[in-house]
């Protein structure tokens, strides 16, 4: 989780990000980092802005809990020893697949198609 109190704008709920080469962050100390110090001079090399907040992580492992013991289930196993010990006795083995073999693999092609969202029912 980013560190940092939230906002809303218009009904969102934001985040102020501070890249560390922007202005704001040099004005705070940060220009130390890239030998600006004591400068009158300061060029920005990063931004500030806001980030839309998605929330605590305590909220989204549940669903990276679930999507591992599913992972599991599709290979078979049902604990990460068991799948070490598979791996270790040559029972389970990965294999390495270009990015255009991970394109294939997925959903592609169609015109519109409707993405599982992730939701407590």
């Amino acid at each position: 989780e980013a560190p940092g109190e939230y906002f809303y704008e218009n009904g969102i709920r934001l985040k102020k990000y501070r890249g560390m080469a922007s202005i704001e962050a040099m004005k705070a100390g940060g220009d130390k980092r890239y030998f600006n110090e004591g400068q009158k001079v300061k060029v920005a090399q990063g931004v500030s802005g806001s980030v839309v907040d998605r929330g605590s992580i305590l909220n989204f492992i549940p669903y990276l809990s679930q999507g591992l013991r599913l992972s599991f289930q599709d290979m078979g196993y049902k604990s990460i020893p068991e799948i070490h010990k598979a791996l270790r006795d040559g029972k389970l083995r990965f294999e390495r697949r270009s990015e255009s073999a991970q394109a294939q693999g997925s959903v592609h092609g169609l015109y519109s198609f409707s993405a599982p969202t992730m939701r407590a029912e």
